[in-house]
């Protein structure tokens, strides 16, 4: 063989390596996932699923630009047989290699949980349930099941004290049972024994500490008033007094739309009206944040027994409160305060 075939024939070879060696470059390395640009795509397999439904899903959504070069590297990598469930987060500069290598792996890509401002049980259920494969219906079976609560050390009207507002990650793919499990982890963290030493000597559970506290959630968003509303609830309690809390009776008539609560409101028949019973309600009026169960632990000590909504000489309100000790001090507040509501036409 003469020495210019040898070297046309080297050259060839070379050619034709390095054009498949770029061409399967560009095939693993090229991004391939068309996203939009600020939100990535979560790809959803639950368990059970197959190759195929990935694909289908893949299509469904119009998230891969090549699908040959996508199916081709899978099927080189052997994807089909080792398909795993979870939440796979693919990003617009990602590559068929790293995607493929992700979804081989089953390296899940976490939920962000964030629930914060729930008022009812069933919309809790609904937020939480809606971001996890087991689904609301599966965790109302357990938050309704009074031996699944009692188990945490709840029932099935307070076992929403059991989730303290705030941002958890959690894999999709976890069963109801266990992010329970972890829900109850972090209230116990939370519930430390500097903080429980705090509800004792006030004279109550973890479980009502929170009730209280859910209260003064919705009384004030100032958290640096917390404390005194909290110190007022206590004193009207240690004295026999109705709570006598507007959220209340906003909770039991289940009508969050109501702006000013009036005499034929605060009539309701309703163990959550605090104008009609005694002493704290069966269960939190909504999710409290551990700022205010905090409040409620370390509140003021004073002699206040009322509190209004302040109003500025303009007649606006300012979100902080008036407080007094007797009624008839009040009653110069509440007047100055309904006379704002009236002018503002809130009925």
């Amino acid at each position: 063989m003469s020495r210019n075939l040898k070297a046309g024939i080297f050259i060839t070879v070379a050619v034709v390596f390095t054009t498949f060696t770029f061409y399967f470059w560009q095939m693993a390395q090229t991004p391939n996932f068309q996203v939009d640009k600020d939100k990535d795509f979560a790809l959803l397999i639950p368990t059970g699923g197959t190759y195929q439904s990935v694909l289908d899903t893949l299509k469904k959504n119009q998230v891969v630009n090549d699908d040959i070069s996508f199916r081709f590297l899978a099927k080189l990598l052997k994807l089909p047989e080792r398909v795993k469930p979870g939440r796979y987060v693919l990003r617009r500069d990602m590559g068929n290699l790293e995607a493929i290598k992700k979804l081989r792996n089953g390296s899940q890509d976490p939920v962000r949980l964030t629930f914060n401002n729930i008022r009812l049980k069933s919309d809790l259920i609904q937020r939480i349930g809606s971001k996890f494969e087991f689904g609301p219906d599966s965790l109302a079976k357990l938050l309704n099941d009074p031996e699944t609560c009692r188990k945490f050390g709840f029932d099935t009207t307070n076992v929403v004290s059991m989730f303290l507002p705030n941002t958890y990650e959690i894999f999709w793919t976890t069963k109801v049972d266990k992010f329970l499990g972890r829900m109850h982890d972090e209230y116990q963290k939370f519930w430390t024994p500097a903080r429980i030493e705090k509800a004792k000597a006030l004279g109550y559970s973890k479980a009502e500490v929170s009730v209280l506290a859910s209260i003064v959630d919705a009384e004030t968003n100032r958290n640096d008033e917390m404390p005194r509303i909290a110190g007022v609830y206590l004193n009207r309690i240690r004295q026999s007094m109705p709570l006598q809390a507007d959220p209340t009776v906003i909770f039991a008539w289940r009508d969050f739309s109501i702006k000013r609560v009036t005499g034929r409101l605060s009539a309701l028949n309703s163990p959550y009206n605090t104008y009609k019973v005694l002493g704290l309600p069966p269960g939190p009026i909504n999710l409290p944040s551990t700022v205010a169960i905090d409040a409620v632990l370390n509140a003021e000590t004073h002699n206040y027994l009322y509190f209004c909504v302040k109003i500025d000489p303009d007649g606006k309100l300012l979100g902080y409160h008036d407080f007094a000790v007797t009624y008839d001090e009040h009653l110069l507040n509440a007047r100055t305060y309904q006379a704002a509501l009236n002018k503002m036409n809130i009925k």
